[in-house]
């Protein structure tokens, strides 16, 4: 993702969560914070369809966010999109994955869960006052055993396609 990204994500944002970042926000991600760590998923066309984040504190990834456009959705560009963040992430040294997902939001525990994201806790109405989070990680990702689970889910995502 670069700075001229920065409208389009951020209109997927309003479009996918009920609160989201600010153009200043992201601005800031990309261009002063050196742990950040943006992709953007473009269609053929060029239209964005997706985008995620990561901050890279030592050897610990924090995903900050993910989305994928509603008129794209059910296509495994979710998935996709993860398999190229936690790829990036194990690239720049990480050693584990964390992140927070709405407790209502199965269909992203589900693919969280593919990706061997286990249920660790849960941060109390966390999302707008009232939707409790759950707090996943992942690990070890240099581990033969997760570079074959993502082998796995590359196979299965090019067959599903």
């Amino acid at each position: 993702m670069g700075v001229a990204d920065i409208p389009e994500v951020r209109e997927l944002e309003r479009s996918t969560f009920s609160t989201g970042w600010q153009e200043e926000a992201f601005n800031t991600e990309l261009t002063q914070n050196p742990t950040a760590h943006y992709l953007v998923m473009r269609a053929e066309h060029g239209q964005l369809v997706g985008y995620c984040g990561f901050w890279l504190v030592q050897d610990e990834a924090h995903v900050t966010s993910i989305a994928i456009h509603a008129g794209h959705r059910g296509r495994q560009l979710g998935k996709r999109l993860m398999l190229a963040m936690v790829r990036r992430a194990a690239e720049h040294g990480a050693l584990w994955m964390t992140l927070e997902v709405r407790a209502d939001n199965a269909a992203a525990q589900q693919m969280y869960k593919q990706f061997g994201f286990a249920r660790v806790g849960i941060r109390p109405k966390y999302y707008e006052g009232s939707v409790d989070a759950w707090i996943m990680w992942a690990g070890n990702l240099h581990s033969e055993s997760y570079r074959e689970r993502l082998r796995c889910l590359d196979t299965r995502r090019d067959r599903d396609e």
